[in-house]
Formats: C-alpha cells, sequence, structure tokens
C-alpha cells in the first residue's frame, strides 16, 4: 500500500497518551494495514497510515524524559500504560525540557517518585526557545498534552504554534479551540487548529452521550445521570488536585447535555473523575448511572461499567486528528475545523451528535469542498 510523505509532529507532554500514540504508529505498519486491521476508524486518511507520522521534536519536565531519545521516554515512569509496541527504533529526536509554569501540582509531592512527575533540574525555555525548536525540527503540527489543569501552560505551546506557524491540536480541556479569540487568531494567520479535549473511541463520554441521545430518540425522559471515573494513572493523581479539575469537568459535562433532548438540571448531573486509585494503573473504570420514565411515566433506571486501557483509548482517535489536519493544512485551510473538532473533541467549538459529526467527518475527509464548510 502506498504512503505520502511523512507527517511531521511535535508533542508537548511525553506522558501515557503520547506512549500509546507512538506505540501505535510503529504497531500500524503498511503490511498489517493491508491485511486488515482492528482498532481504527479509518486505515487510510488522504492516502496516509498511522506509521506515516513521525515525532520530530518533544517536550516535558520530568527529569527521566527530558535529553533522552522521544522512543525510549515513553517507557519512562511515571508512564504505566500498556506496552503493545515494545520494539520501536531509536528516533534520533531528544525530549526537549519544556516551561513548567503551572504543569505541576504540588500535592504530587506527597507521593512516590515512582508515581508522579519528578522536575528535571534544567533551564526552562523561553517562547522564543521553544518557537526556535519547533521551526528547526520541521514541525508541522503541535499536540497538546500537557497534565488537566495546566491552562497557563496548554496556551502557552498555543501561543508558540501560532507563533511557528504550525497546527495544533488540543487533547486537553483548557478552552482553546472553543475559545473565540483564540479561534479568531489561528482563522487570522489560517492555522489549523483541532481541540478542545479529546474523546475516547470507545470510553466513558462518548458511551454516555450515545446513551444520553438514545433516551431522547426512543422518548424516555432523562431525570438524572451520573458518570465516575476511577484511574491509577498520572493524570488520576494529578486530579486530585480538586482545583485543576474546573475545565475537565465543564468539558465532560458538556458534552453530555449537548445531546441531552432537554438540558439537565445541574443538581441532577455529575460527570468527571472521581478518585485515584494506584493499582489500576492505566487502566480506567467508568460507573454510569441514568435514571427516566418511559411510557406512561413509568420509572427505569440504567447502570452500566466499562473498563478500558485509557491512553490507548484515545490514541486512535488523536492519530485520525492528527491525519484530518495534515488535509488541511495541504488544502491551505486554517482557523477550528469544525467536523474534526466535533466528532474527535468533547469540548468543541459548536456542539453537534455523534451521528451528525461523523457524516461531517467523513465529508471533510472525502473532498477538498467538505473540508472547506468544515473549517470555522
Amino acid at each position: 500500500m502506498a504512503s505520502k510523505d511523512r507527517i511531521r509532529i511535535a508533542i508537548a507532554g511525553v506522558g501515557n497518551c503520547a506512549s500509546s500514540l507512538i506505540q501505535g504508529i510503529y504497531y500500524y505498519t503498511p503490511e498489517r494495514c493491508a491485511q486488515g486491521v482492528v482498532g481504527l476508524m479509518h486505515k487510510e486518511i488522504g492516502g496516509y497510515l498511522p506509521c506515516d507520522i513521525r515525532v520530530v521534536a518533544a517536550f516535558d519536565i520530568d527529569t527521566r524524559k527530558v535529553g533522552t531519545d522521544i522512543h525510549s521516554a515513553i517507557f519512562a515512569k511515571p508512564n504505566c500504560t500498556k506496552i503493545f509496541q515494545a520494539d520501536i527504533p531509536p528516533a534520533g529526536v531528544k525530549v526537549s525540557m519544556g516551561p513548567v509554569l503551572d504543569g505541576y501540582s504540588a500535592h504530587l509531592d506527597s507521593y512516590p517518585e515512582d508515581r508522579r512527575f519528578v522536575l528535571a533540574d534544567a533551564p526552562e525555555p523561553s517562547k522564543a526557545e521553544v518557537v526556535r525548536t519547533l521551526r528547526e525540527s520541521g514541525a508541522e503540527i503541535l499536540l497538546n498534552y500537557v497534565p488537566v489543569g495546566s491552562e497557563k501552560a496548554a496556551r502557552f505551546y498555543a501561543e508558540c504554534a501560532l507563533e511557528a506557524g504550525i497546527a495544533f491540536i488540543n487533547n486537553m480541556p483548557t478552552f482553546i479551540a472553543s475559545e473565540g479569540a483564540f479561534a479568531e487568531r489561528f482563522r487570522a494567520r489560517n492555522i489549523p487548529i483541532i481541540g478542545d479535549d479529546v474523546k475516547s473511541q470507545l470510553g466513558a463520554t462518548i458511551t454516555h452521550r450515545v446513551l444520553t441521545d438514545l433516551f431522547g430518540k426512543r422518548g424516555v425522559k432523562l431525570l438524572r445521570t451520573y458518570q465516575l471515573n476511577t484511574g491509577g494513572n498520572t493524570d488520576f493523581l494529578n486530579m486530585k488536585n480538586q482545583e485543576r479539575l474546573t475545565s475537565k469537568r465543564i468539558s465532560k459535562t458538556e458534552a453530555v447535555q449537548a445531546v441531552a433532548e432537554r438540558r439537565i438540571e445541574d443538581d441532577n448531573i455529575h460527570v468527571g473523575p472521581s478518585d485515584y486509585v494506584p493499582w489500576q494503573n492505566d487502566n480506567k473504570i467508568c460507573f454510569v448511572r441514568m435514571e427516566g420514565c418511559l411510557f406512561g411515566d413509568v420509572p427505569m433506571d440504567l447502570e452500566l461499567r466499562l473498563s478500558v486501557e485509557d491512553s490507548p483509548n484515545s490514541a486512535g482517535v488523536v492519530i485520525d486528528a492528527v491525519r484530518c489536519c495534515k488535509l488541511a493544512l495541504e488544502a491551505g485551510i486554517g482557523g477550528v475545523l469544525e467536523a474534526p473538532s466535533a466528532y474527535f473533541c468533547k469540548h468543541p467549538m459548536v456542539q453537534y451528535t455523534d451521528d451528525i459529526a461523523y457524516d461531517m467527518v467523513q465529508d471533510f475527509i472525502r473532498s477538498p469542498y467538505g473540508r472547506k464548510a468544515a473549517s470555522a
């Protein structure tokens, strides 16, 4: 199967999600793709396979990662995601020190070093230095994977992408693509951006959304619902600091509210991370409860338990987002990519039901006209 030139990406935050993404780039070889694949929403997008993606720059703040080859760094502590592709050659790309800003929460000091970030003893770069690294690397797209609650750090990297003139994919729940002023700046520079807060391939939020939409389509009145999540990776440990959870709770809650037939009263909906359970590692367990009324106002309830490996669950979505971003670059389209943002992210600028967003993404992928129509 013929492939095009490489898609050159940079990564801010070399955690579990970056590890799964890079493992997937090497797992989905042309041979494996030709034989039929499991785990991809799209085997090929615009002539690009997952293996056509290459990391050319990376930034982190952990001493076990900074200065090491990116392909070694993805297996360093505190990363704990499942290793499904261990045979990865050196990339020849060293992880650069990034700015700490609000990327580290003081409460992490209370936990063992192998479970948390350990700050590198290295000079923090200026914006000019990060921009220079991005330009010299030849990166076309910057992926934001900084920890939840790192509002300043996320915006810092968005600013760097703008200044470097490269596309930006915001996988985290800092509102950048869905925030008017930032979105307008990307549009004015004709630079593509996808965001905010990546959905998992089949995770808590997408499942909760589908069920909420189903209730409305089947005439069931949804009265109350919750989504509780536990996990043992650094993301959940970081979110033990409740002050870092504001945007995450908004993102996940609005993703569900957006597809409800009528908006659920605030006291009757709770969606968000719930607790850190160390031995779960990168396994995430979700509990959903939905209470409603059927025909004749007869009550019903639904309870669901979902167990997934958290980081691989998002990597397949990001691999599609990267390739859609590349198509926009080739077509000369900038600003918020509305269709990919709506289908791949929890908090896009404009919310659509998932079936409508799916059709929009298919149109985006199929033709330049669909791409132009699906950008804001």
